[in-house]
């Protein structure tokens, strides 16, 4: 006969006491404002803009996550932005499935 044993009535008190003060310390740790998300947006940035080429030459490895993070696309969009790229010749193809593609800067 396995199990767990049953509490006496001062254990079961002392356990919820116990949990009480767990979620009070939690609820203090979580009072702030909550942070505001920003919608992500559907426009890529012009891939033909030579200030956006450039400063995404000096990104080391170029991922549509990375690229979607820094201009505040969705990776949707950062993929086909980075197509884009590759067609302008500013980007190479490194690696890639058919989920995941790595881009490097195209050597001048």
């Amino acid at each position: 006969m396995g199990g767990k044993k049953k509490l006496g009535i001062s254990q079961m008190e002392k356990q919820q006491s116990h949990q009480d003060e767990g979620k009070q310390d939690k609820r203090k740790e979580k009072s702030g404002p909550p942070k505001e998300r920003k919608a992500s947006s559907i426009m890529p940035p012009d891939a033909k803009n030579d200030k956006i080429v450039a400063e995404v030459k000096k990104m080391n490895v170029l991922t549509p996550y990375a690229v979607a993070t820094r201009y505040n696309i969705r990776i949707s969009t950062a993929k086909d932005f980075l197509e884009q790229l590759e067609s302008n010749g500013a980007v190479q193809l490194v690696s890639g499935s058919h989920n995941l593609k790595i881009y490097k800067p195209a050597a001048s």
